[in-house]
């Protein structure tokens, strides 16, 4: 079993913190992203997990066991990093095997758990050549192979696809997820990359300034954001946002623009507060392109900025609450810049945050 437990986790160098007391579990099998921007503390965490960091207060358990001052060879661990990490003058077969040589596997052991990675990802036909001769997937697939055969009860992945891409990236996506399928390891996955933690991740862990925002599914973590920052860092595009105050029943923006208070928060909130409203693309629509009338949607006349066509769908930037927001068009027509067309906002999906704190008010 491989169950990580992350206990008041922190990190210093020197009297600056970096990671503030974090905790987290994830259980035996599960595959858990840890997403957030540049110095967020992810990849720290990551190397805190692999050993490559020492940890300045909290405890570590791997399978039960606290691994503070254990070495990373003796944590039962794989990484797979942003670089391949291969040895240039070693064929695939070598570098895959190169772990087990190391520790005097017998050849015929190496041999099988070599074999055996090569045929999870289909490598079979590169084993004879060197790093030079392959693509920058092939080389990605090398590098997971060499931490398959040591049969881990832990893989860790530092943002193994930031180097390919868009359309290797998408590839690697699907190879890693049918990975895990059949490995069953437990997996910790470092990206910044929202959309490869969305579509690979049971569950997303998103980081901000050393300390965890939200925990939850992908579609938890998407529908139900705990914090503004969540609501805009997971989506793409991102959720649109605007400062408003609450005018009786309705929200005004600083613009003057208004839109009716929705229903769930009437409740939660009083006359004069300052909150962010809070819609994503997928719920605004140019009328007659995705909603119909009903309970909860509201309909106003948006000019156009621009738009960008993307074949089943364009998204529409058009011009709100003084600044542009963007919206998707299903089964797209013609729209020019400057052109003013009937927008409709799906207000019970509408989001409030705390305009102070920034959390969300939906709690």
């Amino acid at each position: 079993m491989a169950q990580l437990s992350i206990k008041n986790l922190v990190k210093r160098y020197g009297s600056i913190e970096v990671v503030h007391g974090i905790n987290l579990e994830i259980a035996d099998k599960e595959f858990v992203a840890l997403v957030g921007p540049s110095g967020c503390g992810k990849s720290t965490t990551l190397r805190m997990i692999a050993g490559l960091e020492s940890i300045s207060g909290g405890t570590l358990e791997i399978g039960g066991k606290v691994v503070n001052d254990l070495p990373p060879r003796d944590r039962n661990i794989s990484m797979v990093f942003q670089s391949y990490a291969l040895y240039p003058h070693m064929s695939v077969r070598e570098n895959m095997g190169f772990s087990l040589k190391i520790a005097k596997q017998p050849q015929a052991e190496i041999d099988r758990r070599v074999n055996e990675a090569a045929a999870v990802l289909g490598l079979e036909a590169l084993m004879d050549r060197r790093p030079a001769q392959l693509s920058g997937g092939q080389r990605q697939r090398v590098a997971m192979g060499r931490a398959i055969v040591r049969n881990p009860e832990v893989f860790l992945f530092d943002e193994p696809l930031s180097n390919l891409d868009a359309k290797l990236r998408t590839q690697m996506r699907t190879e890693i997820k049918k990975l895990h399928a059949k490995v069953q390891s437990t997996v910790v996955y470092v990206t910044h990359d929202q959309v490869e933690a969305m579509t690979l991740a049971d569950r997303i862990v998103i980081m901000r300034d050393g300390h965890i925002e939200q925990a939850g599914t992908p579609d938890e973590v998407f529908k139900c954001p705990a914090t503004q920052f969540v609501a805009g860092f997971i989506g793409s595009p991102p959720m649109n946002m605007a400062e408003a105050t609450v005018k009786g029943d309705e929200l005004l923006f600083a613009n003057g623009d208004r839109l009716p208070l929705p229903a769930r928060f009437k409740a939660r909130v009083g006359e004069g507060a300052k909150v962010t409203f809070g819609l994503r693309p997928d719920d605004i629509f140019p009328k007659g392109h995705g909603l119909s009338t009903g309970d909860g949607v509201h309909e106003k006349e948006l000019r156009v900025v621009i738009t960008e066509p993307l074949g089943n769908e364009t998204l529409v930037f058009a011009e709100f609450a003084g600044r542009e927001w963007v919206a998707r068009m299903l089964n797209p027509r013609p729209v020019q810049p400057g052109e003013s067309i009937a927008m409709q906002f799906d207000l019970a999906q509408a989001h409030l945050f705390d305009a102070a704190t920034g959390k969300s008010l939906a709690v």
